[in-house]
């Protein structure tokens, strides 16, 4: 399993070009995109930002001493997920707003299932280390 460096780095990656392409968006396709595809590439940064931070909370989550084993695979099990979903959610998205092309939006829901599934192994995750510490 890849070190929580590793995920606080590509984390952190991700909040950056979260701030380029958000910036983009407000500076130079204001005036290139119709309303509702800015707001389509706007959506993207939104969910990207979120799921930005998932992987930082994740990668922070793995370096606790209080996690056991199982809590950090878990943990990064759930980043995975983040980072996979913000390829497909957010990048369906920004490759629908730019090109107009359909083609690109029945990727988003398969991104947004993993948002959901990797939520749902966070929470795991962290159920999971609480009840290593009772136990």
């Amino acid at each position: 399993m890849p070190s929580s460096s590793i995920l606080l780095a590509i984390g952190g990656a991700l909040c950056g070009i979260g701030v380029m392409l958000g910036a983009f968006a407000a500076h130079g396709l204001k005036s290139l995109l119709a309303p509702y595809l800015l707001e389509v590439f706007q959506t993207g940064v939104m969910y990207q930002f979120i799921h930005a931070l998932g992987v930082l909370v994740c990668a922070i989550a793995m370096k606790l001493p209080s996690i056991g084993d199982k809590g950090k695979k878990y943990f990064f099990r759930a980043a995975i997920c983040f980072i996979i979903g913000t390829l497909c959610f957010s990048g369906s998205l920004y490759a629908l707003a730019l090109t107009g092309i359909k083609w690109f939006g029945p990727i988003t829901p398969f991104g947004g299932l993993l948002f959901i599934i990797g939520w749902g192994i966070f929470v795991f995750a962290a159920l999971q280390s609480q009840l290593t510490q009772t136990n």
